[in-house]
């Protein structure tokens, strides 16, 4: 018998065996044993899903040395790429350059641009699933995507083929690099939505963005919504108060005088940007369309944000969006020859909206002319703002009105012009949907444009409930029982989007003609071309020459202003055509030495046509203009003036605040405090400035308090525009805007008191009671957000793209641009200048320049956010442009070779 236990069934019998007692020391030892067997297990176990994560990160970065070979291409193409990852590509040919930026891109950022052409396609549901589909349905309706393969259609050979060999070099680096191999956000995208596939790049995926970006950049659909509400319960009167003309007299115009007896420049062969131009004689003296007549009131009751849906993925108008450019003539520079800076606000993202890139053919001829440096969007071919080894550009918003609504009476599948109905264009567009059923609409079109009433709910709203006020202007026509004076046609209401974006264009070819321009002659035919988003484009050349032209497609409005909605069954109201290029505005050379451009007012009043009236209120263009006088008085002008300026962070309302409070004393010592430190101030917003804490939140309280905490909120839009009427009512103490019945404020001194005592109370509670630790820079920090997987609400996920928050200095309407919302409840940072470059025109190798993140937009890559904290501190990199220096400071090579 063993003397071992035995065990039988449910009734165990226990034999009694004599055992050594155990040694504590073995038991502890044993579970010791045990449990380091467990940690360690669980170590290798962690270490190896570390490892797979690390791999998963890191199997997309790019091949930045060695050699590819790249089916396609004709002969060896070099990418030098410096210490920041910017690559500089160097080939025989037209066709071997294009396919390697194509190639390039594709490695640095293919996920972003995967991403934008899902946008500008409206196939987003295609990625994300059914919660994208009222994104999409919006974005098929206006048809980004068809317009753009109709102008990619309509390109000319040679312009075709740089979109086709792009094409083709971003296809040969996928054709190696799938899913997660192409970046990481297609591993968590996998998570949900196993079955999706890269498709192809084609040339209309390129063209398509730049419809983004006009979109980004339309202008004041907003303002005219916004004025429409503000109908309901002000007065007229008020709403001048609001909406206060352009200081003319106290700033500065871009064009004040335009330069005559320059060369025509040729039209384009396809008419695009002119076609259906009108001359001077259409349009009234003083510059306004059908001027002497009534123009008519289209109002609605209620309107919410303007198409939320795109501008939650493109940024949209909103506050803070515009740029700065400047240009000084040799006149004025230490070196003898002009200098150009600009810096374009844009929306924050990561990666930034630029890609930074050198393009060079290795020996520039007629055949292949490219020798040029800049900003591009990955998706894009070519430099959109840069320099060529004879000429430097820059862009701001040109802020005309280059979009108007439409009401539409609409009856079944017609809809009334002119006193006849016709029908209405229609189509069907279907939506793959991930996870899901196909999901089919059909949009509607009538003469105007797509009606986007029934796609948001702003636009919605006004086919709801419109009202048509009374007009000499209109053409009476039979209209229902119901309408007021028989003017309104039967049927029921829909808006349509009038823009000149949705029609075909050139701009896709303009980028291209920009690049290899020689002289202001050759800029000016580029300008021609670059009809869409209408822009302020400003010139220098090593030749000594600076300039200015304003492109785009202009309309030429008829019997109404675009101020607001127009009756659509009356043609009087259409577009009469767009402005000459030949009348647009044009300076070349001009006596004062240097040209700024920072969205204000283009022309004085006395110009023939209306280019609109939304332009941005000129506190940055007349600070800018300010600084360079001040800086030339002092000297002759060098690049690092320049910076200095781009640096500026001068809050000129604080220095009105300073002066308004400089009498008023609060009963509350406490808060006494933060008069204290304002009545102290530079009115800089550093970031490191407690009175600059304390001014921006001050002004938070005062518009509030003025505007918005009402029982009809007056808005808070556009801070430049309310930075001009809280100027006009401080030198207006008995305006009615200084008593506030709902706060129970009465005149303007209780006004300003109430404000002062709010602001201390809501900084402390943010920031702490001592002054002394208050900063700006916190409070209006940045958080460099991915536009996709960086906004998914799954915080690990977010962790793996986002990065910050990091504080900035800087605000809104300040020279250094950094937006934020007004009103909101936060102060972070939402719009920037997405890049600053100044551009030496006597040593091309002295310029510099920078952007928000990096080159990359693969997460955890060193070139992801490294230009952050530059741009943090307003520096700028060296920007080195001859090749031989380009060559000896590159720390990686990569030689593309053909394939065979």
């Amino acid at each position: 018998m063993s003397d071992l236990p035995s065990l039988t069934g449910a009734n165990r019998t226990v034999a009694h065996v004599d055992e050594p007692t155990p040694d504590p020391r073995t038991r502890r030892r044993r579970i010791g044993i045990i449990a380091y067997s467990v940690v360690a297990g669980l170590v290798v176990i962690a270490l190896i899903a570390a490892g797979f994560v690390v791999w998963t990160i890191q199997r997309s970065f790019p091949q930045l040395d060695g050699t590819v070979s790249a089916p396609g291409l004709e002969a060896q193409v070099s990418v030098y790429r410096d210490d920041l990852g910017i690559p500089t590509l160097v080939a025989d040919s037209t066709h071997d350059l294009f396919y390697a930026q194509g190639y390039v891109q594709a490695q640095d950022r293919f996920w972003e641009m995967d991403f934008r052409r899902h946008v500008t396609s409206g196939r987003l549901a295609e990625l994300f699933g059914a919660s994208q589909l009222p994104t999409d349905e919006f974005l098929r309706t206006l048809g980004w995507r068809r317009v753009a393969e109709q102008e990619v259609a309509a390109l000319d050979a040679t312009t075709r083929g740089y979109y086709e060999a792009y094409a083709d070099g971003v296809n040969a680096y996928l054709a190696s690099h799938q899913g997660a191999d192409a970046s990481l956000e297609y591993a968590v995208l996998g998570l949900q939505n196993p079955d999706y596939e890269i498709e192809p790049w084609t040339p209309a995926d390129s063209v398509a963005w730049l419809k983004a970006m006009a979109w980004d950049l339309r202008s004041n659909i907003e303002d005219e919504t916004d004025r429409a509400v503000l109908a309901q319960n002000f007065t007229a009167a008020q709403i001048a108060d609001l909406y206060p003309g352009y200081p003319y007299a106290d700033h500065p115009v871009i064009v004040p005088t335009i330069t005559t007896g320059l060369p025509a420049v040729p039209t384009p062969e396809s008419g695009a940007s002119t076609a259906g131009a009108v001359t001077t004689g259409s349009v009234a003296a003083d510059g306004s369309p059908g001027a002497g007549d009534t123009v008519p009131a289209v109002s609605w009751q209620e309107v919410g944000s303007v198409v939320e849906a795109a501008s939650a993925l493109l940024g949209g108008a909103q506050e803070g969006v515009g740029s700065n450019s400047w240009v000084v003539s040799g006149d004025l520079t230490a070196s003898g020859k002009p200098l150009l800076s600009n810096d374009p606000h844009l929306g924050a993202s990561l990666p930034s909206v630029w890609h930074q890139i050198r393009l060079r053919c290795r020996t520039v001829t007629d055949a292949c002319a490219f020798d040029v440096a800049g900003f591009g969007f990955s998706g894009v071919p070519g430099v959109v703002i840069g320099h060529n080894a004879d000429i430097a550009w820059g862009f701001t918003n040109l802020t005309a009105d280059v979009t108007d609504l439409y009401l539409e009476r609409i009856q079944g599948d017609q809809y009334w012009r002119d006193g006849a109905l016709v029908p209405l264009e229609t189509r069907t567009e279907t939506f793959r949907v991930a996870g899901g059923d196909d999901v089919s609409i059909e949009v509607r079109s009538t003469a105007h444009g797509p009606i986007v009433s029934g796609r948001t709910d702003d636009f919605t709203s006004i086919a709801d409930d419109p009202a048509i006020g009374t007009t000499n202007a209109a053409t009476p026509l039979e209209g229902d029982s119901t309408s007021s004076g028989g003017s309104i046609p039967p049927g029921e209401y829909a808006v349509s989007l009038r823009w000149t974006a949705l029609d075909p264009g050139t701009t896709a070819s303009a980028i291209f003609a920009l690049n290899t321009a020689a002289d202001f002659e050759d800029f000016r035919a580029a300008a021609s071309l670059f009809d869409v988003p209408a822009q302020n484009l400003v010139y220098a050349d090593r030749a000594g020459n600076i300039g200015y032209q304003a492109p785009g497609k202009l309309p030429v409005r008829g019997a109404g202003d675009g101020t607001m909605p127009q009756p659509g069954w009356d043609s009087a109201y259409d577009w009469q055509g767009y402005i000459p290029f030949s009348d647009l505005p044009v300076v070349y050379n001009p006596e004062s030495g240097y040209i700024v451009t920072a969205n204000n007012a283009i022309v004085p009043e006395t110009y023939p046509y209306f280019l609109g009236s939304d332009f941005d209120y000129g506190w940055r263009a007349a600070r800018i203009a300010d600084l360079i006088e001040r800086a030339t008085a002092r000297g002759e002008l060098t690049a690092d003036d320049m910076s200095a300026i781009q640096a500026d962070q001068e809050f000129w309302l604080g220095k009105r605040l300073i002066a308004a409070y400089a009498d008023i004393t609060l009963d509350d010592p406490t808060a006494q405090r933060g008069l204290d430190l304002l009545a102290g101030w530079d009115a800089q917003n550093t970031a490191d400035s407690s009175a600059a804490a304390y001014a921006n939140v001050l002004w938070d309280e005062l518009a509030q308090d003025l505007f918005s905490r009402r029982d009809h909120s007056a808005g808070l839009s556009g801070q430049g525009r309310l930075f001009t009427v809280i100027d006009r009512l401080l030198d207006d103490p008995d305006s009615d805007w200084w008593t506030n019945d709902t706060i129970g404020v009465s005149g303007q001194r209780a006004m300003l008191e109430r404000a002062a005592t709010d602001a201390y109370a809501r900084l402390a509670a943010l920031q702490g009671d001592d002054p002394d630790a208050w900063n700006w820079g916190s409070l209006h920090a940045i958080t460099l957000t991915s536009g996709t997987f960086g906004e998914s609400g799954i915080a690990p996920i977010e962790a793996l793209f986002n990065r910050g928050p990091y504080p900035v200095g800087g605000g809104s309407s300040v020279v250094d641009a950094t937006g934020w919302t007004l009103g909101s409840g936060s102060f972070a940072t939402t719009t920037v200048p997405s890049m600053r470059m100044t551009i030496d025109l006597s040593d091309l190798d002295a310029s510099r320049w920078n952007h928000l993140t990096g080159a990359s937009g693969h997460a955890y890559h060193p070139n992801y956010t490294d230009q952050f904290a530059a741009w943090q501190e307003r520096r700028q990199t060296p920007w080195l442009f001859s090749r031989d220096r380009v060559e000896a400071s590159a720390v990686d090579t990569l030689t593309l070779l053909p394939a065979d």
